[in-house]
């Protein structure tokens, strides 16, 4: 399974690999709608395809060998977890966000986040504070083996097993699409040697919970969503990587 790069037109350039990549059930195990799930995920998460970037079913299903009903399901899928923006009778979309729209979304954050950290700070057991520590230790591997996508994808985890430890059903589905949405933000616009931030800025949180430190465990949070929007925000108007050079990097070659 290789992964996707997609051209301003929303087609697949042909010359990143050979003629021939249908996708195959055993692939990575799964189904072929699995492994397709999966290619375009991790691109996603590794940011790279750009913002804005539309995914046509003909292209993908001609790309992958497979139907244009099973690449709609899958990014119908990707759409509901807020991976990418559909639109009825345009498509599937990577995420183009506005500068208010990523302030409402990590102000979102702070808000419901905040208070999940009150009520966690009151019940947390010591055997909670060892998975939280287990989740730092798996950012860190992560970090240290410069895998993108997986970086990207345990920051957002870390804090969906903060709500996960308070067992209350609402408060994750609320979280998982709002940390989706903020996860690709990070992904198309934080810089990629910030992804070893997360594991230190998660910390504090950790330990201030395990002193019993309800406020410092949220001043903890609020500081370390508030440097992932900066970092977000600053890039957010930047001029993208040409095409070619994502390609040139997929290959293995210097741009």
């Amino acid at each position: 399974m290789r992964h996707l790069h997609a051209d301003p037109v929303g087609s697949i350039d042909h010359s990143a690999a050979p003629a021939s990549h249908s996708v195959a059930a055993g692939d990575a195990g799964g189904t072929a709608e699995d492994g397709l799930y999966r290619a375009i995920s991790s691109s996603l998460l590794q940011g790279r395809l750009r913002p804005g970037t539309p995914l046509r079913e003909r292209y993908l299903a001609e790309e992958f060998g497979v139907t244009r009903g099973l690449v709609r399901r899958v990014l119908s899928r990707l759409g509901q977890e807020g991976k990418l923006e559909l639109h009825a009778n345009r498509g599937a979309f990577v995420p183009q966000p506005t500068r208010d729209q990523v302030l409402d979304a990590y102000e979102t954050r702070k808000a419901l986040e905040a208070g999940m950290l009150m009520l966690l700070a009151a019940s947390i057991t010591p055997a909670q504070i060892s998975r939280l520590r287990a989740h730092l230790e798996a950012e860190r591997r992560a970090s240290l083996l410069a895998r993108r996508d997986e970086s990207v994808r345990l920051a957002g985890g870390f804090h969906l097993l903060i709500a996960d430890l308070l067992d209350n059903a609402r408060l994750q589905e609320l979280l998982k699409l709002l940390v989706a949405q903020t996860q690709m933000y990070v992904a198309l616009f934080e810089p990629a040697q910030a992804s070893g931030c997360a594991p230190d800025e998660h910390e504090p949180i950790v330990e201030a919970l395990a002193r019993g430190d309800a406020s410092g465990a949220v001043h903890a949070l609020l500081d370390h969503l508030t440097q992932v929007e900066q970092r977000v925000l600053s890039h957010l108007s930047h001029g993208q990587t040409p095409v070619a050079d994502i390609l040139r990097s997929a290959l293995g070659r210097n741009p």
